[in-house]
């Protein structure tokens, strides 16, 4: 399996792919990029705020070993990482 370092994931990323590392402990775990878009609010917050589409900006969400969603952060170690690999099904 071919590996490579952080900018490459995130180049993959940006081309759709989904993308994890070797290091992670966490089973079926990966990344995967979503482009700025918008959802339905779903608090009275959101709603008074923004109506019923709330806008978001671009991210990187990370697939769990819980098997949800949620928004990712690099940590030092992963962006100096070179055991970065693409995902396939």
């Amino acid at each position: 399996m071919n590996t490579f370092d952080f900018g490459a994931a995130i180049v993959a990323l940006k081309a759709g792919k989904k993308v994890a590392r070797h290091g992670w402990n966490g089973k079926n775990m990966f990344l995967y990029y979503v482009p700025a878009a918008s959802y339905l609010a779903s608090t009275e917050i959101a709603k008074q705020h923004f109506g019923d589409a709330v806008p978001y900006g671009a991210y990187v969400a990370m697939k769990t070993t819980q098997n949800n969603v949620v928004p990712w952060l690099a940590s030092q170690t992963d962006m100096l990482a070179e055991d970065w690999y693409i995902v396939t099904d």
